[in-house]
């Protein structure tokens, strides 16, 4: 089998995003239901961030998000899968499409996990050596005071986080969609994927931006998250459509 990706413009982020949007709005409750259990987690772990006083690692933690996030599109797919064929989705239904993944996609999520466990690894010997042991707990004063060592420890954290963030990016951009549906092996998958991100470099590096910036704001602000994972998931399913549209796909 041979996939050769399309191109896609900025333009097209618009209209995906549209149609991100309007699955959200024919399926909500199954969506938000589904995104519910993340904002769960996300508030523990903010939450256990403030109680020991290492609040500025609450942004390392949100960017870390962006290296598993991809993984989780497999239960949103299924949802929308199913509100194409017409059926009426429910929280389950989500649940269930991790049961039937392929192994490919099991050993990307691995991939994605340990790529999460140096970021966040990396991120905290640079908080220790940047902080140390100042006791700032999760409220304005440490924001508003925008001390020095906790902006450079941010933008530092940053600009380390980002470069893990391009790989993965490129990585399961498409290859999560492409081995959800069984249209690839592991390899093929990734080969592909990376190929279609770096064919399209402009857009996709703005498309990754839009990603990153909605989903940091969001996590932020945890109960956009409710929102805003379902729209960005749908809307990503529909580029990988464009990008690897059934109709092109060959027999090699």
């Amino acid at each position: 089998m041979r996939l050769k990706p399309n191109n896609f413009t900025a333009s097209d982020i618009i209209v995906v995003l549209a149609s991100g949007w309007r699955v959200f709005r024919a399926i909500p409750g199954a969506s938000m239901a589904f995104s519910v259990l993340f904002v769960v987690i996300g508030l523990i772990l903010l939450g256990a961030i403030g109680k020991f006083g290492i609040s500025p690692m609450a942004l390392p933690f949100a960017g870390g998000f962006m290296l598993v996030g991809p993984v989780l599109l497999t239960g949103y797919l299924h949802l929308a899968n199913l509100h194409a064929a017409g059926r009426r989705p429910q929280l389950m239904d989500a649940f269930v499409a991790f049961s039937h993944a392929p192994l490919g996609l099991w050993l990307l999520a691995g991939l994605c996990a340990f790529l999460f466990l140096i970021w966040i690894t990396d991120a905290a010997v640079l908080y220790s050596f940047m902080i140390g042991g100042e006791y700032l707990p999760y409220d304005l004063p440490w924001l508003i005071s925008l001390q020095r060592h906790v902006l450079a420890f941010e933008l530092w954290g940053s600009l380390m986080g980002s470069v893990l963030a391009y790989i993965i990016f490129a990585i399961s951009a498409f290859s999560v969609p492409l081995l959800d549906a069984r249209r690839a092996t592991l390899v093929q998958a990734v080969y592909v994927s990376v190929r279609a991100i770096l064919g399209n470099f402009v857009a996709a590096l703005l498309w990754g931006l839009v990603l990153a910036g909605i989903t940091l704001l969001a996590i932020m602000l945890l109960p956009l998250l409710v929102v805003v994972l379902p729209v960005l998931a749908y809307a990503s399913h529909a580029l990988y459509k464009k990008v690897f549209p059934l109709v092109e796909e060959e027999t090699g």
